[in-house]
């Protein structure tokens, strides 16, 4: 199949974009590198053992992703491309709906016009809000909490309307909870520009000097520890889940949505205590105020995509962990250091 990947050179994206290969599809990333690197895609061809298409574009540029649909002739869509960090979207939140709405709608429009009728989205548990008590199901009731998880709920509403209004459309939604880890050869994994929006890239920066310490955003939440939970999930498995999607709408009409997690959560201090018993480094960390925009424990109940998937996370956060490590290990200013 011919599969293109908005924000396929950033860190799901790489991931996924490696497993499509490995399964023999073809695939065309479309990225902007305004998060990610082409290093990455390089090393991704390095593993797959032939490397995928690429342009450098925003996904927001209509003229640039219409050659690229005439080009490339996509029978299918994962859409990755958008902004990503919490704290950071209560800061800009237009920047937020203008790049992560304005790309969905773009994306829509070029498959209407190049008969592409599968798209698999990565959206987020987010948009569960604080509506919903975890672990949640798919028909739970949904309300960001934050600019970014409200952009992330529109866009589904937007596929769930444009797929009414189009029966030939197929799409499929992805709730992932918290992605962590690297590939296991050491070679892709997180490299975020700037200060790391997510926990582990933070810890493994701290273990390797780049960052003096991590900062745990509150510990007074009704929490066994105090600190917010999450449902950690490995890159691998969640990439595995995309596929798992991708073949799932390939016979099966219609709007769908899944939790990709593992229904076990985590906490913050949880987390720092694995990863220092997979890299043998001490993390030191200061409690600092609440993040705005967090709530205190997120986990999924993964059960529909199990049954309908045949997907389960298989991974552990030990594994996470001992494969981040490696990751940054060999790569301690990420893909800079290439």
């Amino acid at each position: 199949m011919r599969v293109l990947v908005t924000g396929g050179a950033g860190y799901i994206g790489s991931h996924t974009t490696l497993a499509l290969l490995e399964q023999g599809h073809e695939v065309l990333v479309v990225d902007d590198l305004s998060n990610s690197s082409p290093e990455s895609l390089r090393r991704v061809g390095e593993l797959a053992g032939r490397e995928p298409g690429f342009v450098e574009a925003n996904v927001r540029d209509e003229q640039a992703l219409d050659a690229a649909f005439a080009s490339f002739r996509p029978e299918a869509v994962i859409h990755f491309a958008g902004w990503k960090a919490v704290g950071e979207s209560t800061q800009i939140p237009l920047t937020y709906y203008r790049e992560n709405l304005g790309s969905t709608f773009t994306l829509l429009e070029a498959m209407g016009r190049h008969d592409c009728h599968t798209i698999v989205f990565s959206s987020s548990a987010t948009v569960y809000g604080e509506l919903s008590e975890p672990p949640f199901r798919e028909d739970a009731p949904t309300g960001a909490t934050n600019p970014y998880g409200r952009t992330k709920h529109m866009v589904e509403q937007v596929l769930a309307d444009v797929s009414a209004s189009d029966p030939e459309l197929r799409v499929g939604v992805l709730r992932y909870f918290n992605p962590i880890g690297a590939h296991a050869s050491g070679r892709i994994g997180e490299d975020p520009k700037g200060i790391p929006n997510n926990l582990l890239p933070f810890v493994a920066q701290v273990a390797t000097g780049r960052r003096e310490k991590l900062m745990v955003f509150g510990d007074d939440y009704p929490t066994p520890d105090g600190t917010g939970t999450r449902d950690y999930i490995h890159v691998v498995d969640l990439a595995a889940g995309h596929l798992a999607a991708l073949d799932y709408l390939g016979s099966h009409d219609g709007h769908h949505v899944w939790n990709l997690g593992t229904g076990r959560p985590a906490s913050v201090l949880e987390i720092v205590k694995a990863y220092q018993e997979a890299s043998g480094v001490a993390i030191p960390y200061e409690v600092v105020a609440r993040r705005p925009g967090d709530v205190a424990s997120s986990f999924a109940d993964p059960s529909l995509a199990e049954q309908e998937l045949g997907w389960r996370a298989e991974r552990s956060i030990a594994d996470a962990c001992a494969d981040t490590f490696r990751w940054q290990s060999e790569n301690p200013n990420g893909f800079a250091g290439a």
